[in-house]
């Protein structure tokens, strides 16, 4: 079967599953088994098992969440590319005070699954 839904609509379903919680069922149904995520500070992992891990991993840092959301989505449909701005605010286990964290993450598509993620944000202050 092949997926006929566009790189934006998936993109635009992605980040609906993460504003209702779930992260892990979001990677499950839409990144592919190699994918390749590249963090801003150049960390690079590979597949979807250890991005899942890495997901957990900071869910579980998290002590509060006060929100996130998305600012823009668009979409290159002949290069399979999407690129999405979103924000959160949360307070870390023993931080004096809540964060907030704005980046943009570019997302190579290929049959309906990200194949490459790179997220963008100042690493300084995430």
């Amino acid at each position: 079967m092949t997926d006929t839904a566009t790189c934006l609509a998936h993109a635009q379903e992605l980040y609906q599953m993460l504003e209702q919680n779930q992260m892990i069922e979001a990677i499950d149904r839409f990144y592919a088994d190699d994918v390749e995520i590249i963090e801003a500070d150049g960390e690079t992992a590979r597949g979807k098992e250890a991005q899942k891990a890495r997901c957990l991993e900071w869910l579980q840092s998290i002590d509060t969440y006060h929100g996130g959301g998305v600012h823009a989505i668009t979409s290159n449909e002949e290069a399979g590319v999407t690129m999405v701005e979103s924000w959160s605010k949360m307070t870390f286990k023993g931080a004096p005070a809540p964060m907030n964290q704005d980046e943009v993450a570019v997302q190579h598509w290929k049959d309906g699954k990200i194949v490459r993620e790179r997220f963008y944000y100042n690493a300084a202050d995430a």
